[in-house]
């Protein structure tokens, strides 16, 4: 055993110990189950859409917001401690190459749910599904699978966004965020207790004061949001393990998206102390605000957001197992986009910096074949990828006018790539990747933010020197693939 895996599994144990007091040790069964509310539409699917029966495999489907793709522990030289998903991908395939398409959060699930680029979409990337979409939860539920969506990720449940559509179930765990959950007493928090005062606001102060609220009744880890929507999900297990035919879980929890308030001791994994107690770092703090010696905590209470996250998903896949599911059970883990955390002095996700820190995201997926384990793909897929090979690993044929490709192929040895580089999307700014170069640009509006901008990523992985100037054949080609992605002619801005 090497000492990488030694460390691992002292972690994994001493997790574990100080974990005694959580649901670890509760039946899941008993907890309180979430509210519900939101206005809800119930389009179907056409009668003529005929689609095959499926393999008989299940699928659990797990997207975790805002997770950077060297915040797993293999990528961090084991700085970012990821014991669980470090396993899975042990077991699994991992794709080292996976970029987002259309970015936040409702273009990124939008691609995912239906297997469709939105960057050509000139409406806006921003809104619900449209009444034609065909979702992945849809085509399943014509193959006869239970489908089950548990959610923390409150912009699912905003007005019509209806990404509820065509599963069984649906759970929508309240108060992540600035979700309008608990109104008061408004004067038993206060916001300015959480953060050093020369990040206060009054943007921060609305945002975290209700993020506080939702909170304050909390008394134990199993009752922080992304354990709570883990422990739906061994619920939802329990509950449908034994339903004639397969099954679909779909998993997505907000964390470790901002505000990053992970519980102490995973807090103190990666720092002693903190400039004030129960520091959140979240949205309506100013970038300008912050100072050179903020960075190194704010890195880290996103570490710990991000460990804190990776126990409960280890806890997932241990039910899984316990429930005799993991011999026939396809698991999918990823997340939306990743974030910056002091990239040119840019703190959570900024469109208008493009680097990869944003747009290059993790991606597992572990199979019962074990002859794909510990496998690794080095050529590029994307997010419109996702539900067309989450179907040709299930087996379900029929459905098509999706634009992404089978990636599983890849792992089949069937192709050699899908495509020679990603294109992603956010607001009026766009990227390319490649093998070679990372490039970023607006493509309207006059706000060039730090485009335009071309790295050489071989000499350069950091993307810390813009060559752009030296290379002008090069970014020429690439606008050219922003425009044809986009659908939009790029002008001298």
């Amino acid at each position: 055993m090497n000492q990488r895996e030694v460390s691992r599994r002292k972690f994994i144990s001493s997790v574990a110990a100080a974990g005694a007091g959580t649901a670890a040790g509760k039946n899941v069964s008993a907890q309180k189950r979430p509210e519900f509310t939101g206005p809800l539409t119930t389009e179907k699917l056409p009668d003529s859409l005929s689609v095959s029966k499926s393999n008989g495999l299940n699928l659990i489907f797990i997207i975790a917001d805002t997770w950077r793709w060297d915040h797993l522990s293999f990528n961090s030289s084991g700085r970012i401690k990821t014991p669980n998903l470090e396993k899975l991908a042990e077991s699994g395939v991992y794709f080292e190459n996976c970029y987002t398409d259309g970015l936040p959060t409702i273009p990124a699930r939008r691609v995912i749910h239906t297997g469709k680029s939105v960057l050509t979409d000139t409406r806006g990337w921003w809104h619900p599904l449209d009444k034609d979409d065909v979702t992945l939860a849809q085509v399943l539920g014509k193959a006869d699978f239970t489908t089950g969506f548990l959610v923390d990720t409150f912009h699912h449940f905003k007005e019509n966004m209806n990404f509820h559509r065509g599963f069984s179930s649906f759970r929508w765990i309240r108060g992540q965020e600035s979700d309008a959950y608990v109104a008061g007493p408004k004067n038993s928090v206060n916001p300015d207790d959480h953060v050093p005062p020369h990040l206060i606001n009054d943007y921060y102060r609305e945002r975290i004061r209700q993020y506080v609220l939702n909170t304050k009744d909390r008394k134990s880890e199993s009752d922080y949001f992304c354990a709570q929507t883990c422990m739906e999900g061994m619920r939802w297990l329990e509950e449908n393990k034994d339903n004639d035919g397969p099954f679909m879980l779909f998993l997505d929890m907000f964390d470790p998206h901002e505000p990053w308030d992970a519980p102490p001791r995973f807090q103190k994994m990666y720092r002693k102390k903190y400039p004030v107690d129960r520091y959140i770092f979240g949205y309506g703090v100013r970038n300008e605000d912050i100072r050179e010696e903020d960075y190194p905590a704010i890195r880290d209470l996103y570490a710990a957001e991000v460990t804190f996250s990776d126990l409960w998903i280890g806890k997932l896949i241990d039910k899984v197992k316990a429930l005799g599911l993991w011999d026939n059970t396809i698991i999918l883990f990823s997340t939306d986009h990743g974030t910056h955390l002091g990239e040119d002095g840019c703190v959570q996700k900024q469109a208008s910096n493009m680097k990869s820190c944003l747009t290059r995201i993790p991606l597992i997926i572990r199979h019962p074949d074990k002859s794909t384990e510990g496998k690794r793909v080095s050529q590029f897929v994307s997010h419109m990828d996702f539900m067309p090979s989450c179907l040709a690993m299930l087996g379900v044929e029929g459905h098509s006018g999706m634009t992404g490709s089978n990636m599983w192929d890849l792992v089949e040895g069937n192709i050699q790539k899908l495509r020679d580089y990603t294109v992603s999307g956010y607001g009026n700014f766009a990227s390319v990747h490649t093998d070679k170069w990372h490039f970023h640009r607006n493509f309207r509006g006059k706000n060039p933010g730090h485009g335009p901008a071309l790295f050489n990523i071989v000499n350069d992985p950091g993307e810390t020197r813009n060559v752009i100037d030296s290379n002008p054949s090069v970014a020429a080609d690439f606008v050219k693939i922003i425009e044809t992605a986009t659908g939009r002619k790029i002008e001298d801005i």
